[in-house]
Order: structure tokens, then sequence, then C-alpha cells
């Protein structure tokens, strides 16, 4: 579903990713594991159309996006949920909902995607439609950036650190989501900075270092020795570690 091939990018002309190469496959969830400042966020806004491309190409789908504007890639598939959620703080639930599902018959009838369906996705939703962005929880406002990115009907969802600043429960709902979407047809990009979230919720975990990728695993690889992460990561097993995340049935419970 994504291909990026030797991949530079970076903010006024420093250079942030150095000759990236990564395959995500479709239906799959696949995590991009770095400390701050790795390039983990540079990665996904340069994926999305938000950094220009200095070198290299990026596809999706096998059609090359690499000079598309990010409206472009928008339309092709490609979904963000940006670091800190971003929601408006004047708009209720609603209305960010309908915003995001746009106008158009033909988009309409075409839609995976609507209100409703991601209301009944991430039920705390429906019961927060009147509230407006400001009044929301930290969950809660990750699960409304979530859904707004789903009604822009994605083949390919980023999403930014999505569990950044949230309670330990908080984590586990968000988690288990990201591991019910791609029975729905997504394929996922997450990004994040310790591999207890990428474990999780994905197949194939890359770790980012310098812009630069400095190891590829499977998660199991990771679960049974965690000290592969550690040392791609430039530092001793157990070190900087975080709770194991469980599976968690009741998805729409954040608060």
């Amino acid at each position: 579903m994504l291909s990026l091939g030797s991949l530079t990018a970076g903010y006024d002309g420093g250079t942030v990713l150095h000759g990236l190469d990564l395959e995500v496959a479709a239906g799959s969830v696949h995590a991009v594991v770095g400390h701050n400042g790795a390039g983990k966020t540079t990665l996904i806004q340069t994926v999305a159309g938000l950094v220009p491309t200095a070198s290299g190409r990026v596809s999706v789908a096998g059609a090359d996006v690499t000079r598309l504007p990010a409206h472009r890639r928008a339309q092709a598939g490609i979904g963000l949920v940006p670091q800190g959620r971003r929601v408006f703080p004047g708009l209720t639930v609603q209305e960010h909902l309908t915003l995001a599902f746009g106008r158009g018959r033909r988009r309409r009838e075409a839609a995976q995607w609507t209100p409703d369906s991601v209301k009944e996705l991430l039920p705390r939703l429906a019961e927060r439609a009147g509230h407006r962005g400001r009044q929301l929880s930290g969950g809660e406002q990750q699960m409304l950036a979530i859904a707004r990115a789903l009604l822009g009907q994605p083949r390919l969802l980023l999403l930014d650190e999505p569990t950044e600043g949230l309670a330990p429960l908080i984590v586990q709902d968000i988690a288990t989501l990201i591991r019910t979407l791609p029975a729905r047809g997504l394929t996922i990009l997450v990004a994040a900075p310790r591999p207890a979230l990428a474990v999780a919720v994905a197949e194939r975990v890359t770790i980012l270092v310098a812009g630069r990728a400095a190891g590829e695993f499977t998660a199991a690889q990771l679960r049974e020795r965690p000290e592969l992460a550690a040392a791609a990561m430039g530092h001793a097993a157990g070190a900087d570690q975080e709770p194991a995340i469980a599976d968690r049935a009741d998805v729409g419970s954040a608060t």
C-alpha cells in the first residue's frame, strides 16, 4: 500500500530524513519507533504531503504521489491523524463530523465511513455529539481526530503518536481500536516514541534513528527479544520501557 524509495526530506534547507526506504503491506499495521527528533513526524507529514520531498519516491497502491500536494494525496486515499489531535475548540463533535464528511451526493453514496458509522465505532462520540472540542477530554479528542480522518475515506491512515499524553486505560482503548481497523480495509502507519504501542498493534516495526532506518523487525521478534529494539535505538535493554499494552474490547469508553 505504501512504498518509500530513498526518501529524503526536511525543513528550511535542513535534512531530517536521509534516503529512507520503507514498505507497508496492504491491510497491515506498520509502526515506526524512535526518540524525539528521530524524524517520525517528518516522515508522517512527508507521506501526507505537508513536508515536500527533496528526493526519492512516495507511492500509494502503486501510484506515484511524490509531487502531489496534500489535498490531492487525501483524495488519493491518505488520511492523517496529527500529533496533538488538533481538534477545533469551538466546534461541536457533530460539526467536526459533518465538515469532515463533506458534501456531494456522489461522495456520500460511495462512502464507507459516515458520521453515523464512526459514532457506532466510537459510541462515546455519539454521547458527546453536542459538546465542543474544548470540552472534551484528551481521549475523546483523540477519538474525534481519528473519526475525522476516517470520514475522508482513506485507504492508508497515518497516526502520529496517537497515545501521547493519554492515561493508561485510554492508551489501551486506542491500541484496541487500531487493531480493529485493518479488518475494515485500512492500512495503518503509526509513529510511536517507544516500542510498547508498536508491538501491541503492529505486525512490523521500523526503528528510526536520526532520520534513518536502524532496523526492521516483526512485532513477535520484539516481544520475544526487546533488547533488539533497545540496541537499535541506542540504549541498554530494559531502559526506557513502558508497561505492556493489553487487548481491550471496550474501545468506545475513552474519557
